[in-house]
């Protein structure tokens, strides 16, 4: 898939513009005019103090005005005002952009924050690009420098490493692709930033990081940057390993979520460094990233997610034939599962994901209970699990939520901490609701009125185009074996699911069908 200059898929065919290569052209033009401090007077010597950069809480917030995929955040943004701000809500190190054509920074605003917080730990976030860029950095006061390595050559990249390590100053080494992780190794940088966003297209896919941390064979403190907004962003990152994260047009434009990141960091960590935690490389996302990239490089085929599974001898076919994720459907459905089903299965080495219509009114038998251990709350709708869900997901027998019914963005964190949400859409702009959900992914299955999924309709093509064109796609409705190649082809899914067109009846797969449908999803 490519994307447009906001971030968002074209299609399979177009071609992103190259907005890092734009943006350092320009700022080589802009070096050889006026020089490696951009015009502005730089002090002769540093007089600030060196203060530690990324300290616990290693929240860091960026000042900037605008961005390339978010065009103008707060045009006439005082950089003092928005770091003192941040300092008073506890933030101990922020970034400032100095990039003038596209983010409408200047070292001047380094310098300024700089002088009126001196105990601030200050990221000069630049493209920086020489030794000269360094010393520069040193001079103007920053603590840290930001090295991306998708833009600097090796010989390039440890040369400037270098000097701001003999200058005291923290090395912010960032990736987004396992190549420059893998040149970035060559240095083993103590502090290593993973952003989610390409700098080519400037789109966001939260769980590049992830797959990226799973590489990491260094000791080293690593910073999840980009496409973080909510106290669930940040403890979503910290949960899998993160030691802080990096926030910029959510800090900018409002402020008042600063105190929810810190939180969300903090209680991330702890709950990672619990004895009962689970490690955070064998949490479900860290588990469905390793399993996508091992069908991809032996198979060449999307992720597969069986539906409706309701007895084991349909569970034992689907895992024979290669399924990667089994659905077990808690709602009203002739597909629904016998609630021990899954605990049956766990010798089965299958992702196990329970898909649920949320309920409302209170939780009966052990359920209470287990909605309380787990970590599953009530919501400010009065909705949750259906009974027994939440004992499964303490217990470990399942692995993730699929909420498929009405659920309000705040219901399905309150309630599975490890998620993703399944949208039924029936027109291109019901797509965009898709922004609302904090989870990394969204599966997109189309819209009836009588029923929540298992209807065997499909999307319209527009429908599946616009939703495409926000995250890597998970595919969902109609899909069978006579028309799973012709859409993996067309679309080329990140994950399809299937469920009425492999049955017998509802509730009953056809495992020749099943076998047919690997089949032919392998031979695309």
């Amino acid at each position: 898939m490519s994307a447009d200059s906001a971030g968002r898929h074209t299609g399979p065919a177009a071609r992103p513009p190259d907005i890092l290569a734009r943006i350092a052209r320009r700022r080589r033009e802009r070096v050889a005019a006026e020089g490696p401090a951009l015009g502005v007077p730089i002090p002769a010597e540093r007089t600030a103090p060196l203060v530690p950069f990324a300290a616990d809480p290693a929240v860091i917030c960026e000042v900037k005005r605008r961005s390339p995929s978010r065009g103008t955040i707060s045009a006439n943004a005082d950089p003092v005002a928005v770091a003192l701000r941040y300092h008073a809500a506890g933030i101990r190190s922020v970034s400032v952009l100095t990039e003038e054509d596209h983010f409408s920074g200047s070292l001047a605003d380094l310098i300024a924050v700089k002088t009126a917080a001196p105990d601030l730990a200050v990221l000069r976030k630049d493209f920086l690009m020489t030794v000269e860029d360094i010393e520069v950095s040193w001079r103007a006061g920053a603590d840290a420098i930001l090295l991306i390595v998708g833009m600097l050559d090796d010989a390039t990249l440890a040369a400037l490493f270098a000097a701001a390590s003999a200058r005291g100053l923290a090395t912010l080494v960032e990736v987004h692709t396992a190549e420059e992780l893998r040149r970035a190794a060559a240095l083993k940088p103590p502090l290593l930033g993973m952003n989610s966003r390409d700098l080519v297209s400037f789109r966001i896919d939260r769980l590049v990081p992830l797959s990226l941390m799973a590489k990491v064979d260094w000791p080293c403190r690593v910073i999840f940057e980009s496409g973080l907004f909510t106290y669930e962003d940040a403890r979503f990152a910290a949960n899998h390993g993160f030691a802080g994260v990096l926030v910029g047009e959510a800090a900018m434009r409002a402020p008042e979520v600063v105190p929810d990141l810190i939180r969300g960091v903090s209680d991330g960590r702890a709950s990672t460094a619990s004895a009962s935690a689970v490690p955070a490389s064998k949490g479900f996302w860290p588990r469905l990233l390793a399993r996508r990239d091992a069908v991809r490089a032996r198979e060449g085929r999307p992720l597969v997610k069986f539906c409706g599974i309701t007895n084991r001898a349909d569970a034992e076919a689907a895992v024979e034939a290669g399924a990667d994720l089994l659905g077990f459907v808690f709602a009203p459905s002739p597909r629904r599962s016998p609630l021990e089903l899954p605990a049956e299965l766990a010798d089965l080495p299958v992702l196990k994901v329970a898909v649920v219509v949320t309920v409302t009114g209170p939780a009966t038998g052990s359920s209470a209970g287990a909605n309380a251990s787990s970590g599953s709350r009530g919501t400010g709708t009065g909705r949750r699990l259906p009974d027994g869900v939440a004992e499964l997901l303490a217990d470990g027998f399942l692995d993730a939520v699929q909420f498929h019914g009405d659920e309000e963005p705040g219901d399905c964190f309150a309630l599975a901490p490890v998620y993703y949400k399944a949208l039924r859409l029936r027109t291109p702009q019901d797509a965009e609701r898709s922004d609302l959900f904090r989870s990394p992914r969204v599966l997109i299955d189309a819209f009836d009125a009588a029923a929540y999924g298992g209807t065997g309709k499909m999307l319209a093509d527009e429908v599946v185009e616009a939703a495409a064109a926000r995250l890597p796609l998970w595919l969902a409705g109609g899909i069978g074996p006579d028309n799973v190649a012709q859409l993996v082809q067309r679309w080329q899914p990140e994950l399809v699911d299937a469920s009425s067109r492999l049955e017998t009846e509802p509730g009953r797969k056809d495992h020749r069908a099943i076998e047919r449908f690997m089949k032919e999803i392998r031979n695309v």
